[in-house]
């Protein structure tokens, strides 16, 4: 038996700093991710594909969000189980229960609430979210009573494990003894596991994993291995069982650290912005450090904003940030100007050797004159 486990497609969801048309591509990205897992199961042979929760980013969705999603899940061509996790709960105001899901439902389409029986022998067992807070392990609930007898059983789940999240006070934590004893005792055959958005084999049975979200939706310091499903193989004789990541994304969030001292930094910093492929499905993140000249921050602030059109984003990580700006000595005497204009400049390069946010506004006025001035003599 072959199958695909996916989780966190969190449809719908968005990110405030995309820049204009970029947050409907992401959103596009996003079902298109899901569309590929057609041809996955084409390619693979897979029966049928399991969604470890969170199949939507909340339960309050546009009604052309759902529609979309719905044919994106259509196209799949194959059974698509989904679970509702703590994004999208089976709660009174569940996606899953509204008018136009069930209108609108395609036939492959199963939402796992419980045990499904997908044929003699081989059942899919569902530990959906009823709730966004949980008060005891729902997978352990879905696991309790189960013995080896002979069915195949796959149990799909989403939430934290308490091995790799020991937080006593989530009451709703996986118990990770409890999921391989089940195993151990041939009671459960595969655990698909959602919530972490990374590839992340669980334990050591070789049983339980986290496919990660088949599309990136963070930086890749908190997001190490995202952008994959996985392709199981259940051998239905020995019960042995292969696990196969196979990428299905195409967008990327990456961050950048860089000491910014000098032009020729900037001139570096350029290039590995220019040697990044697939600009427009790309985030970047700066943290930048260093001391510049006014000449050279106005510099920088070029080659940034010009890279903020061609990514999907050119963000600034704030806390490891830190550029000290200050002018250099006659940084300003060959502007070719006089009068009042030279005693303002002279009066804002003596605000910007001061501190405080009035000395940043000077700074920033500085850079935005020498930009001014380079473009009237590019003129």
């Amino acid at each position: 038996m072959r199958f695909v486990h996916t989780a966190d497609w969190q449809l719908g969801m968005t990110r405030h700093f995309l820049n204009g048309e970029a947050q409907p591509r992401y959103s596009a990205a996003r079902r298109e991710a899901v569309t590929r897992l057609g041809a996955l199961c084409a390619q693979t042979g897979a029966e049928f594909v399991v969604v470890s929760g969170d199949v939507f980013e909340h339960n309050q969705l546009a009604q052309r969000e759902i529609s979309l999603s719905l044919e994106a899940m259509r196209a799949i061509g194959v059974p698509v189980f989904l679970l509702p996790g703590n994004h999208d709960p089976l709660d009174a105001s569940s996606v899953y229960t509204s008018a136009l899901f069930q209108a609108e439902r395609p036939e492959n389409v199963i939402v796992l609430d419980g045990v499904h029986e997908l044929r003699p022998g081989v059942q899919i067992i569902g530990a959906p979210w009823r709730s966004k807070a949980p008060t005891h392990d729902l997978l352990g609930a879905a696991l309790d009573g189960l013995d080896d007898d002979g069915v195949t059983r796959i149990v799909v789940a989403h939430g934290g494990v308490d091995a790799l999240d020991p937080d006593p006070t989530k009451a709703s934590l996986i118990r990770l003894a409890d999921a391989q004893a089940a195993i151990r005792r041939g009671a459960v055959h595969y655990i698909a596991l959602g919530d972490k958005h990374s590839l992340t084999e669980v334990g050591d049975t070789g049983r339980i994993w986290y496919s990660g979200a088949p599309e990136v939706t963070n930086y890749d310091d908190i997001e190490a291995n995202s952008g994959h499903a996985l392709v199981v193989d259940l051998d239905d004789e020995d019960g042995s069982v292969a696990v196969d990541p196979r990428r299905v994304g195409q967008w990327r969030f990456v961050t950048l650290r860089r000491t910014v001292d000098t032009d020729r930094d900037i001139a570096d910093l350029d290039m590995n912005l220019d040697g990044l492929p697939d600009k427009e499905r790309t985030v970047v993140r700066l943290a930048l450090t260093g001391a510049l000249t006014i000449t050279d921050k106005a510099t920088l602030d070029t080659c940034l904003d010009r890279y903020s059109r061609l990514f999907a984003a050119v963000t600034t990580w704030e806390r490891h940030t830190q550029l000290a700006v200050l002018p250099a000595d006659g940084e300003f005497d060959d502007l070719g100007i006089g009068g009042f204009a030279a005693d303002a400049v002279e009066e804002l390069v003596g605000a910007a050797h001061a501190d405080g946010p009035e000395a940043d506004d000077a700074r920033a006025a500085l850079a935005l004159l020498l930009r001014l001035v380079d473009k009237g003599a590019a003129a």
